[in-house]
């Protein structure tokens, strides 16, 4: 693993593998470069892939006192540490810090977004009254495993034999190490604020990838960025929800390797 410095003196850490144009990976809740192992081969002949562990996962460092906009800054200094003309894509959580990274820096040459963080409805709670409490409670309880199966279950609604998926990977333990990250960021989630007009001058062309078969939030979610960023594009999974990367590793790749054509590679 190599490492740069964030802004606030944080060491992030990255995997870097395979040739060709710069594509900087951005994992979601749990996970750690490592998250994209199904995809990974298949993208190292395409790019060089820089696969990042976000702060407090992996390798990368983490601070005393966490504010999701740190995160941000991580991946933009990821980006310009290595230079103009760098494909970004972000998954889940991972999807809001490669949107809201864009801002940041000037050395994008195209943005992925798979299923962002979902935006809540006005007036509408993210999620149900007390579920981050509830996680918190049963970490602290050390039921780590239930929190991540609660987290998938019930934030995420990941069907019944996709959630058999997520237990049977090798990275499950993994992903229970991390579990007392989760906390955060659903809080992060809850307390963010999209506001379309920050993002009106941004002209990156963008990838805005669904499943088709996920759920109403994610689609909701995917329509408001698609209206808020002027040289976007949707790309519907067919039969896929949240973990396509897992489930139909073929399918993404092809859909990345078509995209990122058109915005230059």
């Amino acid at each position: 693993m190599e490492k740069i410095v964030s802004k606030d003196g944080t060491p992030v850490a990255y995997q870097r593998s395979g040739m060709g144009a710069p594509l900087v990976l951005v994992h979601g809740t749990f996970s750690s470069h490592s998250g994209w192992a199904h995809v990974l081969p298949a993208l190292e002949k395409l790019f060089t892939v820089y696969a990042v562990d976000r702060r407090g996962y992996g390798e990368s460092g983490d601070s005393s006192h966490y504010a999701v906009e740190r995160e941000f800054e991580d991946i933009a200094a990821l980006v310009d540490s290595i230079g103009a003309g760098v494909h970004l894509l972000g998954h889940s959580f991972g999807g809001l810090c490669v949107l809201e990274a864009a801002l940041l820096t000037p050395n994008l040459r195209s943005l992925i977004v798979y299923e962002p963080s979902p935006l809540p409805v006005p007036g509408v709670p993210l999620y149900p009254e007390g579920t981050t409490e509830r996680l918190q409670a049963l970490i602290d309880a050390g039921d780590r495993e239930n929190a991540v199966l609660t987290t998938f279950r019930e934030l995420v609604k990941v069907p019944q034999d996709e959630l058999e998926l997520y237990k049977a990977s090798p990275r499950f333990p993994a992903w229970v190490a991390a579990a007392h990250l989760v906390p955060r960021e659903t809080r992060a989630e809850e307390d963010y604020r999209f506001e379309p007009a920050r993002f009106q001058q941004l002209h990156v062309p963008t990838l805005l990838l669904l499943g088709g078969d996920s759920p109403e939030i994610f689609k909701r979610t995917i329509e408001v960025w698609h209206a808020a960023l002027s040289s976007s594009r949707i790309a519907v999974l067919p039969n896929q929800q949240h973990i396509a990367h897992y489930t139909a590793p073929d399918l993404f790749v092809r859909e990345v390797q078509t995209f990122v054509p058109a915005s230059g590679q």
